[in-house]
């Protein structure tokens, strides 16, 4: 399962199975429970059709019942079998398992004591008997009250029913039964009713559940038998589906392949013409190819000039360190000394460069920049311009001016650069502000010569740029000094602009964000430590 579009249509397939399997068992649920409700409706029918013949003055042991679902017409009280689907051999399910019926009991006859021919009966007999009946009134007709009370719950044996009703609720049931030697499952119903001659009886009537069974069954095995093909054409369209979203990535990948074994970083991946997420990623390779081509072409520049920004200075040193051996009267000392200085000038500018370009971070450590730019100009005794510093600690806010967090070693290195810079190409003057600015320290190095032209302002940024007139004023610099004062302003979260100074010349601004009020304390309280 190493391949991506083999667990794709496998984990696709598994979810359409679940899915297929949980709608299966619903639809089987449903189906059946359906399919249940028809045959108890059919069987309900049945058990009212014969109901419906016996409140009609229908006998019992008239009824014809020789049809096919299983019918029994059961004494209520008694249990018994009154009458019974012609055929029925065995029945389960109904309450009673009687097949063979037995005739009704007739209605009991209302006895009454005969007359004694021997006893004299007289009109006023009668009269008394009857008087005396009418004398205990009361009793008597709580007692035919009560007879009659009695009598009727006889007659409806406790269901409520009158003569001839049919009770509206039915008692569910099911079961077996055989007829003419044919067994069969059943969904029964129960319905009690009273004959018009006040017989209690129950109807039971059932019906097959061979429809039920069949078409559950049908529609069982038609989903066991559909439901491969169906996963098989999922998993199928899943693979191709699959195999053809992923096909440019296996041709960006073939790219990349061929471009690492060649090492040709100008090479591109193809990329598709749908705006999706392929078609983005193949764009952003093809920008990082770019950006990569465009860093190791940097690099061999840099390596290239390097080279040859090292091998005058190492030449010069070496010719005068042969001619001083051959002629030690002719050694030049003080050349050799400017030559090993301005080797380790540009070795230093070289190792900050490469710990630039690897990523590292400048240290969090407060710096007071009016405090860093106070030393810094301090200890330029011999520059060629004097140099004007405005505000030098913040223009009177507290006693070191705004204080940023990084390196205090970077950031002095960044502004000896612009002061150097500045010097050599200043007529007369070099002017230095500190200023906050929209959360910012900024640090202004401008002066009064014949500045930079806008369209070369940044290209100066640039490792080992040097405009002609710098390199006819400057023949020892490298053009390293503005590239590494840049990098290292973005570095701290800051920039490097250059504009057109007041004086004329060059406005060299730097930007460092203000560090946090709890890193300015610190700031503030190192130097007097």
């Amino acid at each position: 399962m190493g391949s991506v579009r083999a667990r794709t249509a496998l984990g696709a397939t598994a979810v359409v199975a679940l899915a297929l399997f949980a709608a299966g068992l619903l639809m089987l649920s449903t189906l059946q429970d359906n399919l249940g409700h028809q045959v108890s409706l059919q069987a309900e029918v049945t058990a009212r059709d014969v109901a419906g013949r016996l409140v009609t003055d229908t006998e019992i042991g008239d009824l014809d019942l020789g049809i096919d679902a299983p019918v029994q017409v059961v004494d209520r009280d008694s249990g018994t079998l009154l009458a019974a689907t012609d055929g029925l051999e065995s029945i389960r399910g109904t309450g009673t398992e009687q097949v063979v019926a037995r005739p009704a009991d007739p209605p009991p006859a209302q006895d009454r004591p005969a007359a004694d021919p021997s006893s004299p009966s007289t009109p006023g007999d009668d009269d008394d008997d009857d008087d005396g009946g009418d004398d205990d009134g009361d009793d008597d007709n709580a007692d035919d009250s009560g007879d009659d009370s009695g009598d009727a719950a006889t007659a409806d044996g406790g269901t409520g029913l009158a003569p001839g009703e049919v009770a509206d609720d039915i008692q569910p049931g099911s079961g077996s039964a055989v007829i003419d030697g044919e067994s069969r499952d059943y969904r029964f119903v129960g319905l009690d009713l009273t004959t018009p001659r006040g017989v209690d009886v129950v109807v039971w009537a059932g019906a097959p559940l061979s429809l039920e069974e069949v078409a559950v069954s049908s529609v069982r095995n038609s989903m066991i038998t559909g439901f491969p093909f169906v996963l098989v054409v999922v998993a199928a369209v899943t693979w191709l589906m699959t195999r053809r979203a992923f096909r440019p990535v296996e041709g960006i990948r073939r790219e990349m392949n061929a471009i690492t074994h060649s090492g040709d970083l100008s090479r591109r991946v193809p990329q598709p013409s749908a705006r999706d997420e392929i078609g983005r990623l193949a764009e952003t390779t093809n920008e990082t190819l770019a950006a990569l081509e465009a860093s190791v072409e940097r690099q061999r520049r840099f390596v290239a000039d390097a080279s040859h920004e090292l091998r005058s200075p190492i030449a010069s040193l070496r010719t005068q360190l042969e001619v001083g051996q051959a002629h030690p009267e002719l050694l030049d000392v003080p050349g050799a000394v400017q030559d090993t200085v301005r080797l380790q000038a540009l070795a230093a500018d070289l190792l900050l460069l490469a710990r630039l370009d690897a990523g590292e971070r400048p240290a969090g450590k407060p710096v007071p920049v009016g405090a860093l730019v106070a030393d810094e100009v301090a200890q330029r005794l011999g520059d060629r311009h004097p140099i004007r510093v405005l505000d030098p600690v913040g223009g009177g806010e507290d006693e070191t001016g705004p204080v940023v967090s990084g390196s205090r070693t970077q950031l002095a290195r960044v502004l000896g650069n612009l002061l150097d810079n500045a010097q050599r190409h200043a007529a007369s003057a070099v002017r230095v502000a500190v200023l906050r600015r929209d959360g910012y320290a900024v640090v202004e190095v401008a002066d009064d010569g014949a500045g930079v032209p806008e369209e070369d302002r940044e290209r100066i940024f640039q490792r080992f740029v040097r405009l002609d007139d710098a390199r006819s004023r400057d023949e020892g610099g490298a053009g390293l000094g503005l590239a590494i004062a840049r990098d290292v302003a973005e570095r701290h979260g800051g920039g490097l602009d250059v504009t057109t100074a007041p004086e004329g010349g060059a406005l060299f601004t730097l930007r460092v964000p203000l560090a946090s009020p709890r890193q300015e304390t610190q700031g503030l309280a190192g130097p007097a430590a």
